[in-house]
């Protein structure tokens, strides 16, 4: 039965009508929908935006470093780039990848807990193709790894794993080891189907050949350093560049470096015409220098220290005597006359 407004009522209406209070009315109850914020209780959200972006930044910086170091093993083109950051959960993700397909179960010392590598079967059977020395295209094949195509897996994972802990050590000094290799997902549970992860994929790229690769790491894994995954903390550290993490990694590949080190005798002048007769046995008078006088030792092309000439059983050798850094000019030219004097 449909309602019958009386003429007070229709009076009513139109009086809030002409005065805007109908109007502010429906105002009023669009900000207050605006303010109500959905919430799913089976799919609690772990991570901010801010803390997003910065796993995100992280992890195009392991891009970069995994594509200069696939390109050069498998010498081929090799692009890798972060496709998106995504949280959800633990079931989601194993729906989402493939049934038969490459995971690697990784340890996140010092983090509790593993995190997964998942590497598309058409980027995986294309690695070992061009591995084995084939050409690297592309294929169809889904069926499980065989142990020796297992074991070269295992090579390249490890690899990757290097250029995870430079992407990390701006935030913490990550020692990703590898675990095992698991062809079937449901083999792979590291966390409970609703626990929360975050999600990276790679799109990754070798030759005319596409595939994805997926990082998955658990909520409870990286919940320690939380904190430290903003945008704030992630630059300063990258900018200061002196934290302990920072230094070991310095010291660790400056001692792997080789240096060039040389003692210089004298110098002398000579024109080319001269330089052009000599012949063996010639003897080369330096000037200015005597036997006694130190010599002066060069790092690189650096002089570091003063040194005197000597013999070490069968082998000519010399003896650091003091820094150059410690002295100046003036006291390195007093040693010299020293030796004259003692000469």
């Amino acid at each position: 039965m449909t309602e019958v407004l009386s003429q007070d009522e229709i009076d009513q209406l139109l009086t809030a009508i002409s005065s805007g209070e109908s109007e502010s009315n429906d105002t009023q109850q669009a900000a207050e929908r605006k303010n109500i914020r959905l919430w799913d209780f089976r799919r609690p959200d772990k991570f901010s935006k801010e803390q997003i972006r910065t796993i995100n930044f992280m992890h195009e910086t392991f891009a970069r470093l995994t594509t200069t170091s696939l390109s050069a093993q498998l010498r081929s083109i090799v692009q890798v780039h972060v496709a998106s950051v995504d949280q959800l959960t633990y079931e989601e993700f194993i729906r989402s990848i493939p049934s038969t397909t490459a995971l690697a179960v990784i340890n996140m010392d010092p983090l509790k807990g593993s995190a997964i590598l998942e590497i598309d079967p058409s980027i995986t059977f294309t690695v070992i193709d061009r591995l084995f020395g084939g050409s690297g295209q592309g294929s169809k094949i889904t069926r499980e790894l065989t142990e020796i195509e297992r074991s070269v897996m295992e090579s390249i994972i490890v690899r990757i794993l290097g250029n995870m802990r430079e992407a990390w050590s701006s935030v913490i000094d990550l020692r990703p080891r590898l675990g095992q290799i698991e062809t079937n997902p449901q083999f792979a549970q590291i966390v409970p189907p609703s626990e929360m992860v975050v999600l990276v994929t790679l799109e990754t790229k070798i030759e005319n050949v596409e595939g994805m690769m997926n990082f998955c790491i658990p909520y409870m894994a990286i919940e320690p350093i939380v904190s430290k995954l903003s945008a704030q903390y992630w630059y300063s550290s990258v900018r200061r560049g002196t934290s302990t993490e920072n230094l070991n990694i310095l010291k660790e590949r400056l001692s792997s470096i080789g240096v060039t080190l040389s003692a210089e005798i004298g110098s002398i002048n000579l024109s080319m015409r001269d330089v052009l007769m000599l012949r063996e046995g010639d003897v080369i008078r330096l000037s200015g220098t005597r036997t006694n006088d130190p010599m002066i030792l060069k790092i690189g092309n650096r002089p570091k220290f003063a040194c005197r000439p000597g013999v070490v059983g069968k082998k000519v050798s010399v003896q650091v005597t003091r820094k150059l850094d410690d002295i100046t000019r003036e006291e390195f030219e007093e040693l010299v006359s020293e030796g004259d004097e003692n000469e």
